[in-house]
């Protein structure tokens, strides 16, 4: 019997490059491999110039980047990739747009993240979102996790402003000492608020890589396991 073809990950990178990088390098590091070829095929499309998603969604008035998206995504596909994955979590927002275009699977981050949470604590009524503010405006882990009754608790907005300062400066390549106590600030503020589990819901803040005071569940590592999972024979769902 022939043995089976593994499957190649597209991902749609980019927002910023340094989540996409980590990405790749969490997909590495959790592959069990001996050698280069027990590795999975990843064709990355890191591409900074898609238009900015927090000029669009929290300032209103940016380009739309959902054409640029699903133009990547039919790319990565003409090139190879068998399914999908969009390296960010506020980019979500444009999910639609990039799985209509394309005839191949798109992971939803925000779906397998519940899944994970489900898993790990079926009892979770509530838990708390590091992210930036397009996240609450989007609602968009609103939208699924309200459907089986988990409440979605984010820092005040003083803390808010805080975290959205951090997650620019991981962009600008600043990861100093301060970037980090303003980080544990907000994770004690949320832990403050009697939250037992908490996402990381960002991939900039995925990119920071650090222990908090809270119980995390990071997105981009729950992407990064599924990635290795689906590309190794396991079904999308």
């Amino acid at each position: 019997m022939p043995e089976k073809k593994e499957k190649t990950i597209g991902i749609i990178g980019g927002m910023g490059p340094q989540a996409t990088v980590d990405l790749m390098q969490r997909i590495i590091r959790l592959t069990n491999a001996l050698d280069d070829i027990d590795h999975i095929r990843c064709i990355v499309d890191n591409n900074p110039k898609i238009p900015s998603r927090i000029k669009a969604i929290i300032e209103k008035k940016g380009e739309d980047p959902g054409p640029c998206m699903a133009d990547m995504a039919k790319r990565l596909e003409a090139w190879g990739a068998d399914f999908l994955a969009i390296a960010c979590n506020t980019a979500h927002f444009y999910y639609d747009i990039v799985n209509h275009a394309v005839n191949i699977p798109v992971i939803n981050m925000i779906d397998i993240v519940l899944d994970h949470l489900k898993q790990s604590d079926p009892g979770c009524s509530e838990v708390g979102i590091l992210a930036s503010p397009a996240i609450r405006i989007t609602q968009l882990y609103e939208k699924k996790f309200n459907t089986v009754d988990i409440k979605i608790v984010y820092p005040d907005h003083q803390y808010q402003e805080i975290l959205f300062n951090v997650i620019k400066a991981v962009k600008a390549g600043n990861f100093g000492s301060t970037l980090l106590e303003s980080y544990a600030d907000v994770c004690l503020h949320l832990k403050s608020k009697r939250i037992d589990h908490a996402i990381i819901a960002c991939t900039e803040l995925s990119a920071l890589n650090i222990h908090t005071s809270l119980n995390t569940i990071d997105a981009a590592h729950v992407l990064a396991l599924k990635i290795i999972d689906i590309a190794k024979g396991k079904p999308l769902h």
